[in-house]
């Protein structure tokens, strides 16, 4: 029983992958839903599970290209990071880990008190800002209100910025995914890496 349950997650884990790599699905939790339900159970892997499926199909999909393009989804964020530098951005999320897919965005968090100075910092740089808004989500129990700009890179990549309120600067913040602290990089990180091992991974062992 315990191989066919350990078979049933395993497939479940692939299902939701396909629906993330796809874009059928944006979120985890809504692709392991989805999942559960075109395998006819009610069982849900972890997000990790997932992620390692979700690598394992984008591996198979893209080969050699996926590096190149990780390698050069993390020079457009450096450079997105040096116009932006008086806000110390973080880039995180998929190219800050290592695993982005051909789907993937380019995220940074910034912690600034107005967000209406990055907008303009954007602006100044002739970016493209597509969307703007205020996202308000629920984290075990606690409401966090942070402002999401979504730029367009004229090499095709999106970029969404988070700004967040400076005083959480100092809060580790847990990842959703891996279960680990997401530390990030900054720009000088970011430059060391990309001289000395540009498609490094930063995902648990």
């Amino acid at each position: 029983m315990n191989v066919d349950l350990s078979s049933l997650r395993k497939k479940v884990a692939a299902e939701a992958a396909a629906l993330l790599y796809s874009g059928v699905e944006k979120e985890y939790k809504q692709a392991k839903l989805k999942a559960a339900s075109i395998c006819g159970c009610h069982f849900l892997p972890t997000n990790a599970e997932v992620a390692a499926e979700l690598d394992r199909v984008a591996e198979e999909n893209e080969g050699q290209a996926r590096e190149e393009r990780l390698t050069q989804m993390r020079k457009e964020a450096l450079h997105l990071m040096k116009l932006l530098s008086g806000y110390k951005p973080l880039l995180v999320g998929s190219v800050w880990r290592g695993t982005a897919h051909r789907k993937s965005d380019i995220d940074l968090v910034i912690y600034h008190d107005d967000a209406g100075d990055v907008i303009k910092a954007l602006k100044q740089s002739n970016l493209r800002i597509a969307q703007a808004e205020w996202v308000n989500i629920t984290k075990r129990g606690q409401r966090k209100t942070s402002f999401h700009i979504y730029v367009e890179l004229p090499v095709g990549y999106t970029v969404e910025i988070v700004v967040r309120v400076f005083q959480e600067r100092m809060k580790r913040e847990k990842c959703e995914i891996y279960g680990d602290e997401i530390k990030g990089l900054g720009v000088r990180e970011l430059e060391k890496l990309l001289r000395e091992n540009p498609t490094q991974r930063f995902t648990p062992p």
